[in-house]
């Protein structure tokens, strides 16, 4: 297993590590500030398993599988920790988790015709916004802005970005079946 592989499967081990730590969160922060911070190393082996794998030049299926599952466990199962808190409303999360769903399947759909379907800088930055809402949900800073706290506002950007870069996959896996079908009666 390589090294950007490992720090993939660390990320999935850690998930249920943050979800009871976030279950046993109390109003002073403990257990939540162990969980932010678990989750803050999470999301960083996400940026060097990536950056690694393109560094050393080992890019592979099994580990662009693994680093995509390990992203969406990591984001759903904090979601899920965080909703049972009453941090994140289920609707954000539902958004999120249903976008995942999706652009995984037009994954799919499209590999089973030889095709992949490569991260979008709309997707990546995605990822950074969620990343960076649900770490501000954990932590929660105590007084809100106007009528929401600041990791609210964040997921509500989370949640926009998470949309516009779904219609962008859809968008292109329209293309694509476009292209195929025209090629196919030519």
């Amino acid at each position: 297993m390589s090294t950007p592989d490992a720090l993939a499967v660390v990320r999935v081990v850690l998930v249920p590590v943050i979800m009871v730590l976030a279950r046993r969160g109390d109003s002073t922060g403990g257990a939540l500030g162990w969980a932010a911070a678990l989750f803050g190393v999470a999301a960083l082996t996400d940026f060097f398993d990536g950056y690694l794998a393109r560094r050393w030049h080992i890019e592979s299926t099994l580990g662009a599988f693994l680093d995509t599952t390990a992203d969406k466990l990591l984001v759903t199962g904090s979601l899920l920790a965080l909703i049972s808190i009453d941090r994140v409303s289920i609707w954000a999360a539902l958004v999120i988790v249903m976008r995942e769903f999706i652009v995984m399947a037009l994954r799919g759909l499209v590999a089973l015709t030889g095709g992949i379907v490569k991260p979008s800088t709309l997707g990546k930055l995605k990822a950074v916004v969620q990343f960076t809402a649900i770490g501000f949900a954990f932590i929660r800073f105590p007084d809100p802005l106007g009528p929401l706290f600041f990791d609210e506002w964040l997921m509500i950007l989370a949640v926009i970005v998470t949309l516009a870069s779904g219609w962008g996959y859809l968008a292109g896996f329209a293309e694509t079946v476009r292209s195929s079908r025209s090629q196919a009666t030519v």
